[in-house]
Protein backbone atom coordinates (compact mmCIF):
# COMPACT_ATOMS: atom_id res chain seq x y z
CA UNK A 1 0.00 0.00 0.00
CA UNK A 2 1.13 3.55 -0.67
CA UNK A 3 1.72 5.78 2.34
CA UNK A 4 -1.27 7.97 1.51
CA UNK A 5 -3.50 4.89 1.27
CA UNK A 6 -2.29 3.65 4.66
CA UNK A 7 -2.96 7.06 6.22
CA UNK A 8 -6.45 7.23 4.73
CA UNK A 9 -7.21 3.69 5.93
CA UNK A 10 -6.23 4.42 9.53
CA UNK A 11 -7.96 7.80 9.52
CA UNK A 12 -11.10 5.93 8.57
CA UNK A 13 -10.64 3.21 11.19
CA UNK A 14 -9.44 5.39 14.07
CA UNK A 15 -12.78 5.91 15.87
CA UNK A 16 -13.56 2.18 16.00
CA UNK A 17 -10.01 0.81 16.05
CA UNK A 18 -9.77 -0.13 19.74
CA UNK A 19 -13.24 -1.66 19.73
CA UNK A 20 -12.58 -3.59 16.53
CA UNK A 21 -9.43 -5.19 17.94
CA UNK A 22 -10.67 -5.59 21.52
CA UNK A 23 -10.69 -9.38 21.18
CA UNK A 24 -6.91 -9.36 20.67
CA UNK A 25 -6.34 -7.45 23.93
CA UNK A 26 -4.83 -10.53 25.67
CA UNK A 27 -2.17 -10.71 22.93
CA UNK A 28 -1.27 -7.05 23.43
CA UNK A 29 -1.32 -7.46 27.20
CA UNK A 30 1.19 -10.30 26.94
CA UNK A 31 3.39 -8.28 24.58
CA UNK A 32 3.32 -5.24 26.87
CA UNK A 33 4.06 -7.40 29.92
CA UNK A 34 7.24 -8.79 28.32
CA UNK A 35 8.09 -5.37 26.85
CA UNK A 36 8.14 -3.94 30.37
CA UNK A 37 10.87 -6.43 31.26
CA UNK A 38 12.84 -5.87 28.05
CA UNK A 39 12.86 -2.08 28.64
CA UNK A 40 13.11 -2.31 32.42
CA UNK A 41 16.80 -1.33 32.65
CA UNK A 42 16.47 1.86 30.65
CA UNK A 43 17.30 5.13 32.48
CA UNK A 44 14.69 6.52 34.84
CA UNK A 45 14.41 9.54 32.54
CA UNK A 46 14.44 7.56 29.27
CA UNK A 47 13.14 9.12 26.06
CA UNK A 48 10.97 6.72 24.06
CA UNK A 49 10.04 7.06 20.39
CA UNK A 50 6.78 5.33 19.45
CA UNK A 51 6.66 4.84 15.69
CA UNK A 52 3.20 4.28 14.28
CA UNK A 53 1.83 4.97 17.74
CA UNK A 54 -1.77 4.56 16.64
CA UNK A 55 -4.16 4.92 19.56
CA UNK A 56 -1.23 4.85 22.00
CA UNK A 57 -1.72 1.59 23.86
CA UNK A 58 1.97 0.89 24.50
CA UNK A 59 2.46 4.49 25.66
CA UNK A 60 -0.47 4.13 28.04
CA UNK A 61 1.06 0.95 29.47
CA UNK A 62 4.65 2.19 29.78
CA UNK A 63 3.86 5.73 30.99
CA UNK A 64 1.91 4.42 33.96
CA UNK A 65 4.75 2.12 35.01
CA UNK A 66 7.76 4.35 34.33
CA UNK A 67 6.74 7.77 35.58
CA UNK A 68 9.99 9.52 34.63
CA UNK A 69 9.92 8.51 30.97
CA UNK A 70 8.93 10.88 28.18
CA UNK A 71 7.45 9.86 24.84
CA UNK A 72 7.27 11.06 21.26
CA UNK A 73 4.28 9.52 19.49
CA UNK A 74 4.60 9.64 15.73
CA UNK A 75 1.90 8.58 13.29
CA UNK A 76 0.80 9.80 9.84
CA UNK A 77 -2.86 9.56 10.85
CA UNK A 78 -4.12 12.66 12.61
CA UNK A 79 -7.24 10.81 13.72
CA UNK A 80 -5.16 8.13 15.41
CA UNK A 81 -2.96 10.72 17.09
CA UNK A 82 -6.03 12.54 18.41
CA UNK A 83 -7.16 9.36 20.15
CA UNK A 84 -3.61 8.79 21.42
CA UNK A 85 -3.57 12.33 22.85
CA UNK A 86 -6.99 11.90 24.46
CA UNK A 87 -5.82 8.66 26.07
CA UNK A 88 -2.72 10.41 27.44
CA UNK A 89 -4.82 13.25 28.86
CA UNK A 90 -7.21 10.80 30.48
CA UNK A 91 -4.28 8.87 31.94
CA UNK A 92 -2.64 11.98 33.36
CA UNK A 93 0.64 11.70 31.43
CA UNK A 94 0.03 14.00 28.46
CA UNK A 95 2.64 16.45 29.78
CA UNK A 96 5.26 13.76 29.20
CA UNK A 97 4.22 13.21 25.59
CA UNK A 98 4.73 14.97 22.29
CA UNK A 99 2.57 14.11 19.30
CA UNK A 100 4.08 14.31 15.82
CA UNK A 101 1.94 13.85 12.72
CA UNK A 102 4.10 12.36 9.99
CA UNK A 103 6.85 9.80 9.46
CA UNK A 104 10.13 9.03 11.21
CA UNK A 105 12.09 10.88 8.54
CA UNK A 106 10.28 14.12 9.41
CA UNK A 107 11.63 14.20 12.97
CA UNK A 108 14.57 16.54 13.61
CA UNK A 109 17.86 14.75 12.91
CA UNK A 110 19.37 15.84 16.21
CA UNK A 111 16.72 14.09 18.31
CA UNK A 112 17.96 10.87 19.91
CA UNK A 113 16.11 8.33 22.00
CA UNK A 114 16.96 5.59 24.49
CA UNK A 115 14.44 3.20 22.97
CA UNK A 116 11.71 2.93 20.35
CA UNK A 117 8.60 0.87 19.74
CA UNK A 118 7.17 -0.03 16.36
CA UNK A 119 4.25 -2.43 16.55
CA UNK A 120 2.54 -3.85 13.44
CA UNK A 121 3.88 -1.13 11.15
CA UNK A 122 6.66 -2.38 8.89
CA UNK A 123 4.49 -5.21 7.56
CA UNK A 124 2.70 -2.63 5.41
CA UNK A 125 5.95 -1.78 3.58
CA UNK A 126 5.94 -4.23 0.68
CA UNK A 127 9.38 -3.51 -0.77
CA UNK A 128 12.20 -5.02 1.29
CA UNK A 129 14.64 -2.19 0.50
CA UNK A 130 12.07 0.34 1.69
CA UNK A 131 11.41 -1.75 4.79
CA UNK A 132 15.12 -1.79 5.58
CA UNK A 133 15.29 1.99 5.02
CA UNK A 134 12.39 2.41 7.45
CA UNK A 135 14.27 0.57 10.19
CA UNK A 136 17.43 2.49 9.31
CA UNK A 137 15.58 5.76 9.94
CA UNK A 138 14.60 4.49 13.39
CA UNK A 139 18.17 3.36 14.12
CA UNK A 140 19.45 6.82 13.18
CA UNK A 141 17.34 8.31 15.98
CA UNK A 142 18.45 5.88 18.66
CA UNK A 143 21.56 6.37 20.74
CA UNK A 144 24.23 3.63 20.28
CA UNK A 145 23.05 0.66 22.30
CA UNK A 146 19.46 1.92 22.24
CA UNK A 147 16.65 -0.62 22.06
CA UNK A 148 13.97 -1.17 19.45
CA UNK A 149 10.93 -3.32 20.25
CA UNK A 150 9.07 -4.13 17.04
CA UNK A 151 6.36 -6.53 16.00
CA UNK A 152 4.85 -7.68 12.74
CA UNK A 153 2.76 -10.47 11.32
CA UNK A 154 5.33 -13.07 10.26
CA UNK A 155 5.30 -16.57 8.82
CA UNK A 156 6.41 -18.58 5.80
CA UNK A 157 3.29 -18.07 3.70
CA UNK A 158 4.13 -21.10 1.55
CA UNK A 159 4.14 -23.47 4.51
CA UNK A 160 1.46 -25.63 6.08
CA UNK A 161 2.23 -23.88 9.38
CA UNK A 162 1.04 -20.59 7.90
CA UNK A 163 -2.31 -22.07 6.92
CA UNK A 164 -2.78 -23.40 10.44
CA UNK A 165 -1.89 -20.05 12.02
CA UNK A 166 -3.97 -18.08 9.51
CA UNK A 167 -7.01 -20.28 10.04
CA UNK A 168 -6.71 -19.90 13.81
CA UNK A 169 -6.24 -16.14 13.41
CA UNK A 170 -9.41 -15.75 11.37
CA UNK A 171 -11.35 -18.05 13.70
CA UNK A 172 -10.35 -15.71 16.51
CA UNK A 173 -11.52 -12.72 14.48
CA UNK A 174 -14.79 -14.48 13.70
CA UNK A 175 -15.40 -14.60 17.45
CA UNK A 176 -15.14 -10.81 17.45
CA UNK A 177 -18.43 -10.51 15.57
CA UNK A 178 -16.73 -9.85 12.24
CA UNK A 179 -18.93 -10.77 9.31
CA UNK A 180 -17.83 -13.44 6.80
CA UNK A 181 -17.49 -10.68 4.21
CA UNK A 182 -15.20 -8.68 6.50
CA UNK A 183 -13.08 -11.76 7.18
CA UNK A 184 -12.74 -12.48 3.48
CA UNK A 185 -11.79 -8.86 2.88
CA UNK A 186 -9.11 -9.18 5.56
CA UNK A 187 -7.78 -12.40 4.02
CA UNK A 188 -7.50 -10.67 0.63
CA UNK A 189 -5.78 -7.68 2.23
CA UNK A 190 -3.21 -9.93 3.91
CA UNK A 191 -2.35 -11.45 0.54
CA UNK A 192 -2.26 -8.10 -1.29
CA UNK A 193 -1.28 -5.34 1.14
CA UNK A 194 0.71 -6.98 3.95
CA UNK A 195 4.28 -8.25 3.56
CA UNK A 196 4.11 -11.36 5.73
CA UNK A 197 7.65 -12.76 5.69
CA UNK A 198 9.35 -15.64 7.55
CA UNK A 199 10.56 -14.49 10.98
CA UNK A 200 14.22 -15.11 10.06
CA UNK A 201 13.83 -12.81 7.06
CA UNK A 202 12.33 -10.03 9.18
CA UNK A 203 15.24 -10.44 11.60
CA UNK A 204 17.68 -10.10 8.71
CA UNK A 205 15.98 -6.92 7.47
CA UNK A 206 16.16 -5.34 10.92
CA UNK A 207 19.82 -6.26 11.40
CA UNK A 208 20.72 -4.90 7.97
CA UNK A 209 19.39 -1.50 9.07
CA UNK A 210 21.98 -0.84 11.78
CA UNK A 211 21.18 -3.17 14.66
CA UNK A 212 23.79 -5.46 16.22
CA UNK A 213 21.37 -8.01 17.53
CA UNK A 214 17.72 -8.77 17.01
CA UNK A 215 16.09 -11.31 19.31
CA UNK A 216 12.60 -12.75 18.96
CA UNK A 217 11.09 -12.27 22.42
CA UNK A 218 7.38 -12.86 21.90
CA UNK A 219 5.00 -14.72 19.64
CA UNK A 220 1.23 -15.09 19.70
CA UNK A 221 -0.26 -16.61 16.58
CA UNK A 222 0.99 -14.68 13.57
CA UNK A 223 2.33 -11.80 15.67
CA UNK A 224 6.06 -11.95 16.31
CA UNK A 225 8.01 -9.35 18.32
CA UNK A 226 11.74 -8.61 18.34
CA UNK A 227 14.02 -6.64 20.61
CA UNK A 228 16.96 -5.17 18.69
CA UNK A 229 20.06 -3.31 19.85
CA UNK A 230 21.23 -0.32 17.85
CA UNK A 231 24.81 -0.75 16.63
CA UNK A 232 27.52 1.69 17.62
CA UNK A 233 27.66 2.78 13.98
CA UNK A 234 24.22 2.63 12.32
Amino acid sequence: MRSDEITALFDQQAASYDTRWARTAPIRAGLHFVLEAMFGRLPVDARILCVGAGTGEEIDYLAKRFTGWTFVAIDPSRAMLDICRNKAEAGGFAARCRFHEGYVETLPDEETFDAATCFLVSQFILEQDARSAFYRAIAARLRPGGLLASSDLASDVGSSEYEILLTAWFDMMAGADMSPAALEQMREAYARDVAILPPAQVTSIIRSAGFDRSVLFYQAGLIHAWCSIRASQA
